[in-house]
């Protein structure tokens, strides 16, 4: 029967005649299996004769007969079937895209990875934050810069990345991730490793035997520790503190804050302030305020009118020293101190000299929000020629601020605490304030410093020199 196949092969080429010979031939009582592939592979087994069992037809595309053991159709069928189980989880289409840092500014050089929000596998739509970079001055996200599920990330938090770091993978057609069952990871773990000889296995559990007793010899009473002499220090456990890495950003306050204290030959000047016309102000202008401007009168704005009026009046104190040279700026930027929960910003309010009360409120309160959230911009940090810090939101008394570098002076405000005056030659309690300026005295005199001090006590305690520009 074999030279009958034979024959029928080298005759007839195609398969449909291949496949009659072999009904005509077959005994009665044998079988034929017909097995189609992904790939349209047809093979053909023919089983009832011994001594053909080990043979069979494979029916290639095209038409194509071929006589071949079954061990190499085997082969064929298990590398078929390979291929099948393979293709779902490739990525050849190109639907992968990156997620890189993006430039962070032009005095930023690189950040640290903080952490990611998103997790691999999740799904994320175009311009949705999956990583937020920490630098010096701000935190920065990183967005998706496709929709799809975010097969992986290359990067891990902590690292220092610079602009155009890929961080992430993310699949637009999510064909790339594997769902993985973990129960099927394990089983795959234990499958891949090989299991160690039975030697092995006796000695790592011999050492779990010596060890046993050694774990119950803590249940018997420790001796006490020596007495300590009266000479010797009482030094806290180590068990009760922790080491926690310094953020970017504390490290560039610290750096800033050191370098100004190394550079600049500080000094402090002092004054107290009467605030009983500027709270009256904003007590019997602040609904009508805000029903024109939508924004609530503080008394942020008032310090910052005096300190422009201040500047105007001094405008050394508005300079700062550039190696021999004196630079004088002709704009005045105020520079807001703001803390928050990742450290101190300071943004800068442009201008100042061009705005009134209700602009001042607004920008103040639009760069806090930003500056709370994280949302604040480098370039809304940048520059600025003099500081304001308010230190009294959080109860200080008194303070000696540390200048803004490369700024000259800076203007501490505190707490405001009702304290007995005389005024007219009587006591009477009244609302007060001390207010402190440290500058340069390199570049400033302590004659300028007092002038420009008693300047924003003069305008916050009559507001309306501002009116009468005296």
């Amino acid at each position: 029967m074999l030279g009958v196949v034979r024959r029928r092969v080298g005759s007839r080429s195609s398969a449909s005649f291949l496949g009659q010979s072999l009904q005509a031939s077959r005994p009665v009582g044998s079988t034929s299996r017909v097995s189609s592939l992904a790939d349209k592979k047809i093979l053909l087994q023919t089983r009832g004769v011994g001594h053909v069992r080990d043979f069979c037809h494979c029916i290639l595309p095209g038409g194509s007969v071929s006589l071949r053991p079954m061990r190499e159709v085997a082969g064929i069928q298990q590398e078929a079937t390979m291929q099948m189980q393979s293709r779902p989880f490739s990525s050849d289409n190109g639907d992968l895209v990156d997620a890189v840092v993006p430039f962070m500014g032009e005095s930023i050089t690189d950040g640290t990875l903080a952490n990611f929000l998103k997790n691999p596998g999740d799904r994320v739509e175009v311009d949705e934050p999956i990583a937020q970079i920490e630098t010096d001055k701000v935190t920065i996200d990183v967005a998706s810069p496709e929709a799809g599920v975010i097969q992986k990330f290359v990067a891990k938090e902590g690292d220092t990345v610079e602009p155009g770091t890929k961080i992430a993978v993310i699949s637009k057609s999510a064909e790339g991730v594997a769902h993985v069952a973990p129960s099927e990871k394990a089983s795959e773990k234990a499958a891949s490793l090989p299991s160690p000889p039975a030697e092995k296995i006796v000695e790592k559990q011999k050492p779990k035997v010596e060890t046993a007793p050694i774990t119950e010899k803590p249940k018997a009473p420790s001796p006490q520790p020596p007495k300590r002499s009266a000479t010797e220090p009482q030094l806290p456990p180590k068990e009760r503190e922790r080491r926690v890495p310094m953020t970017r950003l504390r490290k560039r306050v610290a750096t800033r804050l050191k370098d100004s204290q190394n550079t600049f030959a500080l000094l402090t000047t002092f004054n107290e302030v009467d605030m009983t016309n500027l709270m009256k102000l904003r007590s019997d202008y602040k609904d009508a305020f805000v029903e024109k401007h939508g924004v609530k009168l503080g008394l942020m704005s008032g310090f910052v009118k005096a300190a422009v009026s201040g500047l105007q009046n001094q405008p050394i104190i508005n300079a700062v020293i550039d190696g021999d040279d004196i630079i004088y700026r002709d704009y005045i930027d105020i520079s807001i101190a703001v803390g928050t929960p990742k450290g101190l910003v300071v943004p800068v309010i442009r201008n100042a000299e061009k705005m009134n009360f209700a602009e001042i409120e607004k920008e103040i309160n639009t760069l806090a929000k930003k500056a709370n959230d994280g949302s604040i911009s480098i370039d809304e940090m940048a520059g600025g020629s003099f500081t304001i810090s308010n230190g009294g939101v959080y109860g200080s008394l008194l303070s000696t601020p540390i200048i803004n570098p490369p700024q000259s002076a800076i203007l501490g405000m505190h707490s405001i605490v009702t304290r007995p005056m005389v005024v007219g030659g009587n006591i009477v309690p009244r609302p007060m304030m001390y207010i402190a300026l440290t500058y340069d005295h390199r570049l400033i005199d302590g004659r300028e410093a007092v002038f420009f001090l008693r300047r924003i006590k003069d305008v916050v305690e009559d507001p309306r020199r501002l009116l009468l520009d005296i």
